[in-house]
């Protein structure tokens, strides 16, 4: 069985199927930054209680269907112009960026390109560096070139080393420039946008595995949790070395985030059993008759 890890994927927003689907497809890990919501948050303890839900429940949801469930956290870009409730949201951070499975500071960078995202922006680089994390920058959607090198370049300015930092949701305009710099150049697979399979084919034609990360970013909208193994798939059917394929949607990955000491191979291949009649806090993946899977010698498949 091949293993992948979807390195950004925002499973609150998706249910148990996916995470069902996932694991049968092959992936084994996950990464999900904390993220806009789809409508702005007016107070700072709906942060809290999201940061919560990120290295809680999200992480022993995923458990209960063999996914080992890491995270990063951060104040997004387009929540960042918010001033006042950002400000609350900084405060809140350091109590979270040292919590078990966070693997680095993002999704952070620049929405709009305002003065606010920029300030809470630097602020989360040295919030990065102060606890010795990677940090995961999210490009923007509009101006995406101009948006992308301010990025890089204010991440230089900081001293942030570049191979600690991943540039994520590139395309053809930005990914040399990226990969020039020493950077990790990430690529969302987004139905309709951002980038698609067959587009991230060639760019690893063009540019090889190296420092390249395939995830599918999949969240509320319309998107695919299974982008990065059938990304895979297309890889193999057009050619592509299965050392590439590897490298780009499993081994990258593991060694950029697993610079914050959280994330190691071991995680997943020496996990326990499933066993769904755990509970976290009184609460369990299951309904009222669902029957619980429970793993034995016999049911694990050695990867």
């Amino acid at each position: 069985m091949e293993m992948y890890i979807d390195p950004h994927i925002h499973l609150v927003s998706r249910t148990t199927d996916d995470y069902e689907a996932m694991r049968k497809a092959g992936i084994v890990a996950t990464i999900e930054p904390a993220f806009w919501l789809g409508q702005p948050r007016t107070e700072v303890g709906s942060f809290k209680d999201y940061f919560s839900t990120l290295v809680g429940w999200e992480r022993f949801r995923a458990s209960q269907f063999g996914i080992v469930h890491y995270c990063t956290m951060g104040l997004n870009s387009k929540e960042a112009n918010n001033i006042a409730l950002a400000e609350q949201v900084m405060e809140l951070l350091p109590l979270y960026v040292g919590k078990e499975g966070v693997v680095a500071i993002g999704e952070i960078g620049y929405d709009d390109q305002t003065e606010a995202e920029d300030k809470f922006y630097r602020l989360q680089l040295e919030l990065a560096k102060e606890v010795s994390l990677p940090v995961l920058i999210h490009t923007p959607h509009r101006d995406k070139k101009r948006g992308t090198t301010r990025s890089m370049d204010v991440a230089e300015e900081h001293g942030m080393d570049p191979g600690w930092v991943v540039v994520d949701h590139n395309n053809e305009e930005t990914v040399k420039e990226v990969l020039d710099r020493g950077f990790w150049a990430a690529f969302t697979i987004y139905p309709h946008t951002k980038m698609g399979s067959e587009r991230m084919v060639e760019i690893v034609k063009q540019y090889g595995p190296e420092r390249i990360i395939v995830n599918s970013a999949a969240d509320w909208g319309i998107s695919d949790p299974l982008a990065v193994p059938k990304t895979a798939n297309l890889m193999r059917k057009m050619g592509i070395p299965e050392e590439h394929v590897r490298l780009t949607t499993y081994q990258n990955a593991l060694t950029v985030f697993g610079l914050s000491g959280q994330m190691h191979e071991d995680d997943w291949l020496k996990a326990p059993p499933i066993d769904q009649t755990k509970k976290l806090g009184g609460n369990s993946v299951l309904r009222g008759g669902q029957l619980p899977r429970v793993e034995g010698p016999a049911d694990r498949v050695e990867n």
